[in-house]
């Protein structure tokens, strides 16, 4: 290949990779001992640290610019100078965004006439924080830190250990990070004696990375990360190469919102995995891929952050594997699909805290096949590792210069101390004879949504505290699902798992328990008890309580006996629904949608409607579930709410996810796939159909526009339908689909439209009985309203505003 051309694609190459690149706030590259600006291989603008008019970052202390004289040909140009600090001194650092930040101290130890930097013995701290206690460096050594500053000045000290010693640094690197780069919520603690929620805030933490490991893939450096990182590859940390085969993709990941980014892993991590070395004619094996990452005896906590991105799967949940960290199973039947938004090839990532017995010098971590891949092939999945060691803080870094100032402060002020313990216990025993103050509610630590307004639909509940009176104790859901034994697993969604329990006095519930990791976690349950706690209906499924004790996450709902609509249109081996069961459950799910979006002045928009999502009592009564992603609607003097796109693929409005615009109309359109969904009983998304089959939507649109949808209806209820009732029921689903919100009818128009198809089914039944006995077709008795007129009449739309009156009745639609 021509020279000129390879140049050429390298420079594009490098532009695409500029234009995407991370741009963080606070960005300071220090090239140390130098006064002169340098770019470096991976095109970085590094700055010398003085210049003939003084430092702009050194602060104090008392250091010398040392030069390297025999510059090694295959170092840095950064390593060409250091910094000599004979004394305590610092770097000081302005801080726009605070928050996370990643530190990187460059040592590279060579030696000079008067200096030879593999003797120097120093600390490092920032902040006040230590990040080096007694260091040296005998090679070429980066040190990464990832800390939270959360003031607007950084200060970087270097203070030697000793009189006769001296500390150095050849650069320096600070620079903010990206927003949830670390996020305390959903980590999960692994330590020899058991597993649990992380109960200390990380970004307390100062974390040093140890390990970053592309597993599957080929070492990446600065130029291909984002964030400037060096990724190594898996291979000499596989106990058992044999047990790996590497897994790879040319398609770039499929970034979700929630999920991981281009700055927690570049794209080579997600496009490579390890996976299961296994005969493609065999499925009996059993095994695991194990690593050994080598850490520190004396280091007893890890922060460990694991990577996946489901590269070798052809669909949705048919991988299912365990993950082991030290031996200890830290993620059971973990289904990608499930934390990965219901997308192939989604990155995501998981967080853990390892604490590590006592004299082990390795982490290990392992992958294998769950119980549940039974009758799937086997298979288990890893893209990327990253170990960080929690440092922990020891001090400030006055240290060494206020010891003297301690022991006069203590010597003089020993008679004062004795007097003010004397007053500070009289203050004590007057504040405890003072009455005690009322006892306040327990808040649930956050300020919920309130929603005002009310309807003749349903009921809205209002009180000072959001789920007041709801909240019920961890012994009670541990008693009520048998300490949530598997087999009362009863589904499985974006939050958690969901358990079938039986609380006191009998009552029947659903208890869903967020999934370990869940970064979306927190959230969703804060949403769904908002909505909740507040609104009460007939068709929309009922908050029993919550549970929030020992960092778990816990719904508890009224019990669904029939389970989801889904399962009883396809894949369970239920017996079909008849048509009018079918219309009669659209119903249902249709009024509990309509009041959702006008029970209040803003109305609730679902943002999550699918046939998964509409629940079925024991007569077959449809309940809207699933309130976490709910949003409420436009103020009256607005058209849409501005949003991060949020739904289930195959039910999302296009409308909405190309301008990021929500509107109740979004619902609609959800809604709509779900009406075919009904009469088709196939899935929204069937990607093992041919390609113009692969979307519900598309797929019976076609058919729709074309007149011939009766060829797509499901055949076990093809001789049941009239065709008026299928005019009407086809073409309100057509409507729920228009490609823009303003064309779409309202939920209230949908539900007329289709108690409307209902009344139709039911209008010729029975006029073909009646024809059997000569009685007249005019009058329908007992159907709500009088048919009249010719079937063009019957079969016209019929807006909201004609039929206010009977949407508004006593029985609560």
């Amino acid at each position: 290949m021509d020279a000129k051309f390879l140049h050429f694609l390298s420079l594009i190459v490098f532009l695409i990779h500029f234009s995407t690149a991370f741009i963080p706030q606070d960005n300071y590259l220090i090239n140390c001992g130098s006064s002169i600006n340098t770019i470096v291989v991976d095109n970085r603008y590094f700055t010398g640290d003085f210049s003939e008019n003084g430092s702009s970052y050194l602060s104090e202390g008392k250091s010398i610019s040392l030069t390297n004289p025999i510059p090694a040909s295959n170092s840095s140009v950064l390593y060409s100078t250091a910094r000599i600090f004979t004394s305590v001194s610092n770097y000081k650092f302005n801080i726009k965004n605070v928050g996370f930040h990643l530190v990187r101290l460059h040592f590279y130890p060579f030696s000079s006439q008067d200096y030879d930097l593999k003797n120097a013995k120093f600390v490092v701290s920032a902040n006040g924080k230590s990040l080096l206690s007694n260091f040296s460096a005998q090679f070429t050594i980066l040190k990464e830190f990832i800390l939270m500053v959360n003031r607007d000045e950084l200060e970087i000290l270097f203070m030697p250990a000793s009189d006769s010693n001296f500390a150095y640094v050849n650069a320096i690197e600070v620079f903010s990070a990206p927003k949830d780069f670390i996020i305390d919520e959903g980590i999960t603690l692994i330590s020899p004696n058991e597993i649990q929620d992380f109960k200390q805030n990380i970004s307390s933490k100062i974390l040093e990375t140890v390990h970053r490991i592309n597993v599957g893939g080929s070492k990446l450096t600065p130029f291909n990360d984002t964030l400037w990182r060096n990724w190594i590859p898996d291979e000499d940390f596989l106990v058992l190469k044999s047990a790996a085969k590497i897994a790879n993709t040319i398609h770039p990941p499929n970034y979700q919102p929630g999920g991981a980014t281009r700055e927690i892993g570049p794209d080579n991590i997600y496009m490579t995995a390890q996976q299961m070395n296994i005969d493609k004619r065999s499925s009996n094996f059993m095994f695991n891929i194990t690593w050994d990452f080598p850490v520190r005896s004396e280091d007893a906590l890890h922060f460990v952050r694991l990577h996946f991105c489901d590269i070798v799967s052809i669909s949705l949940q048919t991988l299912y594997f365990n993950v082991y960290i030290n031996g200890i199973i830290a993620f059971k039947d973990l289904d990608l699909s499930l934390l990965a938004f219901h997308e192939l090839a989604s990155p995501i990532f998981v967080d853990f805290v390892v604490q590590s017995s006592d004299n082990s010098n390795i982490v290990r971590i392992s992958v294998g096949p769950s119980d549940l891949s039974n009758n799937l092939r086997k298979n288990a999945i890893l893209n990327g590792v990253e170990i960080m060691k929690i440092v922990n803080p020891v001090g400030s870094e006055k240290t060494a210069k206020t010891k003297t100032i301690w022991i006069l402060v203590g010597s003089v002020g020993g008679g004062s101390f004795v007097l003010s313990l004397a007053i500070l216990s009289t203050l004590l025993v007057l504040k405890c004879r003072r009455k005690p103050e009322p006892r306040r509610v327990e808040s649930t630590g956050w300020t919920p949504v309130r929603v005002n307004g009310g309807s003749s639909h349903g009921t809205l509940l209002e009180g000072p505290v959001l789920g007041y009176g709801l909240k019920i104790p961890f012994a009670d859901i541990q008693l009520a699902t048998n300490n949530f034994d598997k087999n009362l697993i009863i589904g499985s969604g974006g939050f958690g798992i969901v358990y079938k329990g039986i609380l006191q006095e009998n009552l029947r519930v659903a208890v869903k328990r967020r999934v370990p990791g869940n970064k979306q976690g927190l959230p969703e349950f804060q949403t769904e008890i908002t909505v909740l706690s507040r609104i009460r209906h007939h068709h929309l499924v009922s908050l029993v309580g919550y549970c929030e004790e020992q960092s778990e996450m816990i719904l508890v709902y009224e019990y669904m006996e029939k389970g989801p609509l889904r399962n009883h249109l396809y894949g369970s081996g239920l017996p079909p629904l008849s048509w009018k069961q079918r219309l009669e459950i659209c119903i249902g799910a249709a009024r509990g949608l309509h009041y959702l979006h006008t029970g209040s002045a803003q109305g609730i928009i679902h943002r999550d409607i699918k046939s998964t999502n509409i629940l079925l009592h024991t007569n077959y009564a449809a309940k809207v579930a699933d309130f976490g992603l709910s949003k409420s609607g436009p103020c009256l003097d607005e058209t849409h709410v501005s949003t991060g796109v949020k739904g289930s693929f195959g039910y999302l409005d296009p409308e909405y996810f190309r301008r990021q615009q929500l509107t109740d109309k979004s619902d609609v359109y959800s809604f709509g796939v779900v009406l075919f969904e009904v009469l088709c009983a196939r899935p929204a998304v069937d990607p093992l159909l041919d390609r113009e089959q692969v979307h519900l939507g598309e797929w019976a649109m076609e058919w729709q526009k074309k007149g011939m949808v009766e060829q797509i209806v499901d055949h076990c209820i093809r001789g049941q339908i009239k065709q008026s009732s299928l005019k009407k029921f086809s073409e309100t689903a057509e409507k729920c689909l228009a490609d823009y919100g303003v064309d779409r009818p309202t939920m209230g128009d949908v539900l007329w439209n289709l108690e409307h198809a209902l009344q139709l089914q039911e209008s010729e039944m029975q006029i073909e009985s009646q024809a059997e006995t000569n009685l007249s077709p005019r009058f329908v008795p007992g159907v709500g309203v009088g048919v009249e007129g010719d079937s063009d009449d019957v079969s016209a739309d019929i807006t909201t505003s004609r039929v206010f009156s009977q949407l508004i009745t006593s029985e609560g639609r």
